[in-house]
């Protein structure tokens, strides 16, 4: 015997209705994050200042200074580019994520994002999916260049990987959460590129990036310890290059340890930093 019911306009011969259930957060977040990694790709400005930028300064910068560290047998190249891997990896989370999200902020993509029928972790879970790619991308493009122009060797101890791996994932962490809190500050999306690039450049330049650590002003060195990228770098030096070159750290040490807790504290502040900073509407809007 078939039935027939009808409900709200809605008519069903032998089916039981049922209520239609919405994905849950991680795969919308999982969704979210295949389009902003297809948007990301099909813009080929920021595809190519977000990755050819970090690379061409290494080449730059390892092909104008050459030559050994003195009292090593290291290059001063493979100084370079090992700590460029940590300002590569901040260039795709911090600035791109800083740059992005406040311009999405000021077209309004925000505010009707905000209005869908989707958890606002997803949002969140689709941009960390998105440096995630960028940032191996990134990470694996400068090894390449590092390998095949300046010599870099490739750690052959697991436990050198193992490191770069936690290194990778908590500076790609913490520095994608502190994109997403500095999002907020600015104005409108024409000035948010200056504003975000601009503590970006001067931090490279105190966190041993650019200039050697034993060529930092003691203050200018202090306040680069205070933030993620300076270890960031010194855990990348400690995976590639060998044990001799910890006498050119500050501590003469690699300090896992301290990388370690700074990079946890960095996320657990980011993460505090997103929760009271965010604005889902830009000031204009109120």
């Amino acid at each position: 015997m078939t039935q027939t019911t009808a409900d709200a306009g809605v008519v069903t011969r032998g089916v039981p209705r049922t209520e239609a259930r919405l994905p849950g957060a991680f795969r919308l977040g999982l969704l979210r994050g295949g389009i902003e990694i297809k948007q990301f790709f099909r813009a080929r400005e920021a595809v190519v200042f977000t990755f050819a930028l970090p690379a061409v300064l290494m080449c730059l910068f390892a092909s104008i200074f050459k030559g050994k560290v003195e009292g090593t047998d290291i290059t001063v190249s493979q100084l370079y580019v090992s700590a460029m891997l940590g300002a590569g990896l901040m260039a795709t989370t911090f600035q791109s994520l800083g740059i992005s999200i406040a311009s999405e902020r000021d077209e309004g993509v925000l505010r009707r994002l905000r209005g869908m029928p989707m958890p606002r972790s997803s949002y969140f879970l689709g941009k960390l999916w998105l440096v995630l790619v960028s940032g191996i991308a990134e990470t694996v493009l400068l090894i390449v260049a590092g390998v095949t122009l300046f010599d870099l060797e490739l750690p052959t101890d697991p436990a050198k990987w193992l490191t770069f791996s936690w290194v990778f994932l908590g500076g790609l962490t913490a520095c994608s959460l502190l994109g997403i809190a500095m999002s907020s500050v600015p104005r409108t999306a024409k000035s948010a590129t200056a504003v975000i690039t601009l503590p970006f450049l001067v931090l490279q330049f105190i966190s041993g990036v650019f200039i050697s650590i034993d060529s930092i002003s003691g203050w200018m060195l202090k306040v680069g310890s205070f933030f993620p990228l300076k270890w960031m770098c010194q855990g990348f030096r400690g995976v590639f290059l060998p044990d001799q070159a910890k006498a050119l750290e500050q501590a003469g040490d690699w300090e896992y340890g301290r990388i370690a807790l700074v990079l946890a504290a960095w996320c657990i502040g980011g993460l505090v930093l997103c929760l009271t900073t965010f604005r889902w509407k830009s000031r204009r809007d109120g």
